[in-house]
């Protein structure tokens, strides 16, 4: 793994049993401090991608590499943050919002005593990177859905990881509201030196959060600047028609996708 790269997935297949191929010969770099957007459709493979880099899951075959260790001990060290597409806690569990922030700060710490001053102030510092400190003592379980995704990007980046994740961010979110988070992306790539990957099958989020783009459905299909995506790229990750972006058919003119670094 080169010294300049935070991912290198090199070869990947998986597959779930009974189900065949998820992906199937993945060879990606991701650079320190690049953002990286994975686009493709619902069941293409995006979401197994992102938990093969946390370490949630093996690759059936091939070579994932996290700062130049295993994705679960990564993951395990603090140094990935993930933002799940759904967030998958009872709500309803009398938290507040310092409290959720800070547990994976605290993660080594006893569960019968209080939340350690280290991870206060790491939840601090977090829910100030994304301007929600006035809702550090609110219930979890109160916040609206906007309020709610910063508070979990802000647990997201609480350990100060050097990776962060984000599984579809913007899903139900409108055209500002996605103005406003690309901007919050930004702005933590900044303050905590990340590099982020994004994957989405929405062309505005990529266009918003990313340097570079991988067009994955099952394999790699493209893989380069937002610019250089192609009625003809689409479409071969796309089976629905592209119209309303491109004002006609993907595959109608194009010459042969490309996939490279």
């Amino acid at each position: 793994m080169q010294a300049d790269h935070a991912i290198s997935i090199e070869a990947v297949t998986f597959g779930y049993p009974g189900a065949g191929h998820v992906l199937a010969r993945v060879t990606i770099d991701v650079r320190r401090g690049e953002r990286l957007g994975v686009l493709g459709p619902n069941g293409g493979g995006k979401s197994t991608l992102m938990k093969l880099i946390m370490g949630f899951i093996r690759p059936t075959s091939g070579r994932i590499d996290v700062l130049g260790m295993p994705p679960s001990e990564a993951r395990r060290t603090g140094r990935v943050g993930y933002l799940a597409q759904k967030v998958t806690a009872d709500l309803t569990f009398p938290l507040s919002v310092r409290q959720v922030v800070a547990m994976p700060a605290s993660q080594h710490a006893s569960p019968f005593r209080a939340t350690p001053k280290k991870a206060r102030d790491a939840a601090e510092r977090a829910l100030d990177l994304v301007g929600a400190t006035s809702l550090a003592e609110r219930p979890i379980a109160a916040l609206s859905g906007g309020q709610l995704q910063r508070v979990m990007i802000a647990r997201a980046v609480v350990t100060s990881p050097e990776v962060l994740l984000l599984d579809e961010p913007t899903v139900g979110i409108d055209v500002e509201g996605q103005r406003r988070f690309g901007e919050l992306v930004d702005r933590l790539r900044t303050e905590l030196d990340l590099t982020v990957i994004t994957v989405t099958h929405d062309l505005r989020t990529v266009a918003m959060t990313s340097d570079r783009v991988a067009c994955l459905r099952r394999t790699l299909h493209y893989h380069d600047a937002p610019g250089g995506l192609t009625p003809r790229v689409l479409g071969d990750v796309f089976d629905h028609d592209v119209e309303a972006v491109f004002g006609g058919h993907a595959r109608a003119t194009e010459g042969p996708a490309r996939a490279h670094d």
